[in-house]
């Protein structure tokens, strides 16, 4: 599944994902998600993902979401990913 639209600020960013469902009625129906995540480089060197934030993360992590927020309110218009 490939994400809706990402917001990023530095190691935090947020993802917008498009989900398709059914209704209890049998109905096709569509609703989305975020999720937010911190990106590191562990031991190896390798990119790993967390939902775990240090304090100063916090400012950036509310940045991305007021943006993810802000999209979905206005009706996901915006194409590109967003860099902050």
């Amino acid at each position: 599944m490939d994400p809706e639209k990402k917001f990023a600020t530095g190691a935090i960013s947020a993802t917008v994902w498009k989900n398709t469902g059914k209704t209890k009625a049998g109905e096709e129906t569509s609703y989305r998600t975020v999720t937010l995540q911190r990106s590191y480089k562990d031991k190896s060197d390798q990119w790993q993902h967390t939902s775990s934030f240090r304090t100063s993360d916090l400012p950036k992590a509310t940045l991305v979401l007021n943006k993810a927020y802000e999209y979905l309110l206005l009706g996901g218009e915006e194409e590109e990913e967003a860099v902050l």
